[in-house]
């Protein structure tokens, strides 16, 4: 399933996750999705092309929606040896449609190439590790002659318990169809709404407003989720239907607070990949779960989706426990001069928003983590980029993570000014020094009367490597006393809107990355890759709940 509960009642979705078949270096491996091949021990380090495949059976002709979820990085969809399909970036979903295919049994192969080249712009050796297979789940959907696309919510407090619903629905018609009908509903509100005559292949887009009243709101640790429903009608028959799970509540950004519900809040969590030592970066459910209540347990309330788009399980969970979640683009620290760069990133960022935006736990949107900031081409990169994002989203603030130490020019673009900093790892100043020196700057320079987050901050701990008397760096010892040194400094000053550890778990990072990572690890976390918690982890819990 690509979400934790069903999207639909009536159109019939088959999953096609399960056994598959590898082919790499002309050899077949029996392969599970979703899944990534490095957990073939022949596999471990490959980088290359490979085909993955299996056979679908279609009961009954008619049309047919393949759904990805996420293909690490590069996916050419074959359907009986015929491409129907491509798409680029591993962390965001992508469909192909199939129409008029007849009953039987037939052949679906992907090629998946994960391998770093000019084209790959925003998949290069980077900091963390790239990933080849079908890393997120997929499925098949039977569809009629229109189909609801997607659903985008949002919500406008109009009293105690009282919200004003508007819900923005794409329909796309697979055959020539009259006049349709189009009812929305959540939380015991509703609407109708006519959709125009469409003829083959257009959309139309339908908005709705509706007032609900009485509802619970989405709130930290309070994740009090709805079901927002649309069914699409022709002739009082429901065609089509979709499902989301939505919650009320409000994002504001006043003078330099960050508001939830209209309540200032302090977000303190840690930065996310998705990778595990175990599942690489298709963890399964159970291991995101056991992921957020590590989380939880230590006092948290958000996490940041270092860098790129999460999987929608992932969000899901976030969105029923009620931890904040700060969702970025995917680009890291990379050249954003190649041509090509802002077409890929504008496609990102639009699958990112249009997939994700009813998730209520995001609060904000971020881009372009570590990259040009200081420069004038930057900027213009950086300006248009943040500008698609309010377009698409006008509701949540947006963000970036800036590593440009007193040259950044770019803060006047943002709702909210982050900034990376890593005192006493990478360099000797006091935390405290340098945080209060960097954010009086920082109000100089753009960011004055906004919100500041410390984005990134930590130290690196070889797992099981202890050094009680020494303290050398690289021990679990001098890790906790950095971050405790980190944390008192930044948790302790007023101007500051919000922190975020680096990072949550220690990570597989690329070879080309191995001459400052041992173990070719980001070894960071405060859990080693199997979470597995080290002395850090309790001096985090001291501050976090403190």
């Amino acid at each position: 399933m690509m979400r934790l509960f069903d999207e639909h009642t009536l159109r019939q979705v088959t999953t096609l996750d399960g056994l598959w078949t590898l082919t790499a270096e002309d050899m077949a491996y029996p392969f599970l999705v979703p899944g990534v091949w490095e957990r073939i021990p022949a596999l471990t380090t490959w980088r290359g092309v490979a085909e993955i495949e299996r056979t679908v059976v279609i009961d009954k002709p008619g049309h047919v929606l393949l759904r990805f979820g996420g293909v690490s990085h590069t996916a050419t969809v074959w359907w009986d040896g015929e491409k129907v399909g491509w798409h680029y970036n591993a962390f965001t979903a992508f469909e192909v449609l199939l129409k008029d295919v007849q009953a039987g049994v037939h052949t679906l192969r992907v090629t998946v190439d994960n391998r770093f080249t000019k084209e790959s712009l925003l998949h290069v050796p980077n900091d963390y590790y790239t990933y080849g297979g079908i890393n997120r789940p997929v499925e098949l959907h039977a569809l009629g002659a229109a189909r609801i696309c997607r659903m985008a919510f949002s919500c406008t407090e109009t009293g105690e318990g009282a919200y004003l619903a508007k819900v923005n629905v794409q329909v796309q018609a697979l055959e020539d169809c009259a006049a349709m009908q189009l009812h929305v509903a959540a939380a015991g509100g509703e609407a109708m709404a006519e959709v125009p005559t469409l003829k083959e292949d257009e959309t139309a887009c339908v908005t709705v407003q509706f007032p609900v009243s009485g509802v619970q709101k989405w709130d930290i640790r309070q994740g009090r989720l709805y079901d927002l429903s649309a069914k699409l009608l022709a002739d009082g028959r429901i065609m089509d239907d979709l499902i989301d799970r939505v919650g009320f509540r409000t994002v504001e950004v006043r003078g330099e607070d960050m508001l939830l519900n209209g309540r200032k809040v302090f977000v303190k969590g840690f930065n996310r990949h998705e990778d595990h030592g175990q599942f690489g970066c298709a963890l399964s459910v159970d291991a995101m779960m056991d992921d957020i209540h590590l989380i939880l347990d230590s006092g948290a309330n958000s996490i940041r989706t270092c860098h790129y788009p999460n999987d929608p399980r992932f969000l899901d969970l976030c969105d029923a426990m009620g931890l904040l979640v700060w969702e970025e683009n995917h680009a890291r620290a990379i050249d954003i001069h190649p041509e090509g760069f802002d077409e890929v990133c504008a496609i990102v960022n639009e699958e990112m928003v249009t997939q994700h935006v009813n998730h209520p736990c995001i609060y904000t949107w971020g881009i372009l983590n570590e990259c040009e900031s200081e420069t004038e081409f930057g900027r213009e990169v950086y300006r248009k980029q943040l500008e698609q994002l309010r377009r698409l989203d006008p509701t949540r603030p947006v963000t970036f993570a800036s590593c440009r130490f007193f040259t950044d020019i770019c803060l006047d673009l943002v709702d909210i000014a982050s900034f990376n900093i890593y005192p006493l790892w990478y360099h000797s100043e006091p935390a405290a020094d340098y945080a209060t020196r960097l954010a009086a700057w920082m109000d100089e320079n753009g960011a004055k009367d906004k919100p500041i987050i410390f984005s990134e901050f930590g130290a690196g701990a070889i797992a099981g490597f202890h050094d009680p008397f020494g303290r050398a760096k690289w021990s679990e010892e001098r890790q906790g006393d950095i971050l405790d040194a980190q944390l008192t400094a930044i948790l302790g000053m007023e101007r500051v809107s919000g922190a975020y550890i680096w990072q949550f778990a220690d990570v597989k990072v690329a070879e080309e990355w191995a001459y400052s990572r041992p173990k070719t690890q980001n070894n960071k976390g405060i859990v080693d890759m199997y979470r597995r918690p080290k002395m850090s982890y309790a001096v985090v819990k001291k501050h976090f709940k403190g």
